[in-house]
């Protein structure tokens, strides 16, 4: 299965556990499912663990930003989508997502909602 997360549900996972973290956990122990990103989610990742609001759980976890993100980078294939359609109007930065599951041909992207976790979205 060919997957595409969400920004907000790899920084779950990489720093509680929960059902994010499951994912990612699976991901890595199931050869059936690929991870995919491009350079715009991952740059976002990268600012948004800068946050200070997760410094302190990043310091408890013993790890650092840039850690994270080359342990993220290093479970996922990079594609690069020639095309980012608007479609997300709440998050444009959502648009990005879309458009590198696009290029994967991803089957599901997995975000997050103000009401809680979304289980997938099917693209």
């Amino acid at each position: 299965m060919r997957l595409l997360l969400d920004t907000n549900v790899v920084v779950a996972g990489l720093l509680w556990n929960g059902a994010p973290r499951k994912l990612l956990d699976r991901a890595i122990d199931d050869e059936s499912i690929e991870l995919f990103s491009s350079p715009v989610p991952i740059d976002e990742l990268t600012h948004t663990l800068g946050y200070a609001k997760f410094t302190k759980r990043i310091i408890q976890s013993r790890t650092s930003v840039t850690n994270l993100v080359t342990h993220y980078q290093a479970l996922v294939r990079l594609v690069s989508p020639t095309d980012t359609p608007r479609v997300v109007h709440a998050d444009g930065d959502d648009d990005h997502v879309v458009a590198a599951a696009l290029a994967a041909n991803a089957v599901r992207w997995w975000c997050d909602t103000k009401s809680g976790w979304k289980a997938s979205q099917s693209i």
